[in-house]
């Protein structure tokens, strides 16, 4: 009842209340500081009172918890050592990471408290020490290895084509190679060094993924834009692709192109994922996944919608025509093509001067220039415009929040060896097995004196403005040719008594 208790606190909107409510019920706790307290038991959700506070976004109470866990070191003048307590928060033998926890949340009053201390300094102390070099070691390593994939796709293995051509369109003057004809020359056997390069890295990629699936859950995984959702579909996808071509390759079946265009496009469009190592670039890429994934997704059904219809108008209109004095239109599958590209205006709507254009194939064609064109085509623009308002107001801490989901990914991929635990063990200062941060922050004077001195001289004006109202009040009985005076005496009397005073602080400021 009282772990229920403590969770409902949490959630409360009165932070105050909620806190002395907090203490009163842990001062009745009888093991405080053992396993068994009541702030260490997790709900229905696994979550403690510490990581429900992070998940709402709770700061007053976030601060709070952290403030009953810090010990002051030591002080020196305005120079203070404080450690704090780095239980349920570092998410090196967590399960349930905090800081994954915080990211992986819809709301964004969570984000806020990876600014906070000693959550802020953790982070900086994990990037900047393991987290940066591993991430631009990784970048380096996927980019080297799709240069391999790609010089392995441009000399994959074709020869001459010697059927006769079936069709006057036909312009196919190579077909690929059987598996027998693949690998006879050295340039084979080094392409074939690539090709297996590149099929141990696809099947890396699904052992390291397909565990994270199964843990998270997919529609989690998938579906936070933070932790880089699209791009995981992205890599597993372009794995699959590339264990299909290679039985393609090997079952000597036709159209292994299909599958190995898929992945070159998707293997390279997933460098933009590293783009979020770094803060010029990692806020575009979180503009970019919201505009594919939220606006152009919306506006795809109505671009299919308008397409398919003008595409069959326009095949209607040419079916009777001779297809080599217009030939954009001549089967259906090419005047979708052609729509589209008149639909993104890649292409001018095509015209053959030298022969007679049916009449409606004008008036189609001015009704699709104004509603594509003129119509759609800028509402998308404003639909990006609007998405990239909203994210530049938050890019900072989009950008934080990247940082935190790349170290934790980081650190519980790569083995314990090449990530040590960060902070201090409390055995060197007898606080226990627990691990903890150290934290230097200074105090300056000045500002707290700064800010005492502003606040009497607040109060002092606030006294003078009661006693003002006091004599307007006295004098109400005075005739009312003389309440000018007396209200102007009044505001003299409460200027000269404190404005000495502000005098000098604004000299000091």
């Amino acid at each position: 009842i009282g772990n229920t208790v403590l969770h409902i606190l949490v959630l409360q909107p009165n932070k105050t209340f909620a806190c002395h409510m907090y203490s009163l019920i842990l001062s009745y706790d009888r093991n405080k500081e053992g396993p068994g307290s009541l702030e260490l038991v997790p709900n229905k959700e696994g979550l403690t009172p510490f990581k429900l506070a992070g998940v709402e976004g709770n700061t007053v109470m976030f601060q709070y918890l952290m403030q009953k866990r810090k010990h002051n070191l030591w002080s020196f003048g305005p120079l203070t050592t404080v450690l704090y307590d780095l239980t349920e928060i570092d998410s090196w033998a967590e399960d349930q990471s905090f800081l994954e926890l915080i990211v992986s949340t819809k709301k964004r009053e969570a984000r806020q408290i990876l600014d906070l201390t000693p959550v802020k300094e953790l982070v900086s102390l994990k990037w900047n020490m393991y987290g940066r070099p591993y991430f631009c070691f990784l970048a380096l390593f996927y980019v080297l290895y799709m240069v391999c994939f790609t010089m392995c796709c441009v000399y994959r293995p074709l020869k001459p084509r010697t059927g006769n051509k079936t069709s006057s369109r036909d312009n196919t003057i190579y077909i690929q190679k059987m598996l027998q004809e693949s690998y006879m020359t050295y340039e084979d056997e080094l392409r074939l060094v690539g090709e297996l390069i590149t099929v141990i890295g696809a099947v890396v990629i699904l052992i390291l993924e397909i565990p994270d699936i199964l843990r998270v859950g997919a529609a989690k995984y998938f579906g936070q834009t933070i932790l880089g959702g699209p791009f995981h579909i992205i890599v597993i996808t372009y794995a699959c692709m590339i264990l299909v071509t290679m039985v393609m390759r090997l079952t000597s079946t036709t159209g292994e192109v299909v599958p190995m265009s898929f992945a070159l496009v998707l293997g390279w469009c997933n460098v933009m994922y590293f783009a979020r190592g770094f803060q010029m670039l990692g806020p575009f890429t979180i503009m970019i996944q919201k505009m594919i994934f939220g606006d152009l997704m919306r506006f795809c059904w109505l671009m299919a919608v308008v397409i398919l219809g003008f595409a069959s108008a326009f095949y209607i209109i040419f079916q009777t025509e001779n297809p080599e004095n217009l030939g954009q239109f001549y089967n259906y599958p090419m005047s979708l093509f052609t729509t589209f590209e008149l639909f993104l205006t890649i292409i001018d709507g095509p015209a053959n001067y030298d022969v007679d254009l049916p009449f409606m194939y004008s008036v189609v064609y001015f009704a699709f220039a104004i509603i594509a064109t003129l119509l759609m085509l800028n509402l998308l623009i404003a639909m990006m415009g609007d998405t990239h308002w909203r994210v530049a107001h938050e890019r900072d801490e989009l950008w934080r929040a990247q940082v935190v989901a790349t170290t934790v990914m980081l650190e519980r991929k790569l083995p314990r060896c090449l990530w040590p635990r960060s902070g201090i063990c409390g055995r060197e200062y007898g606080l226990g097995d627990r691990w903890y941060l150290r934290v230097q922050d200074r105090v300056d004077p000045n500002k707290h004196k700064m800010m005492r001195y502003t606040e009497a001289f607040k109060a002092q004006d606030r006294d003078n403005y009661d006693r003002g109202l006091e004599k307007l009040e006295t004098n109400s009985n005075i005739p009312s040719k003389k309440n000018p005076s007396a209200l102007s005496l009044s505001r003299n009397t409460s200027r000269t008594s404190s404005h000495r005073g502000w005098e000098i602080l604004r000299r000091n400021t």
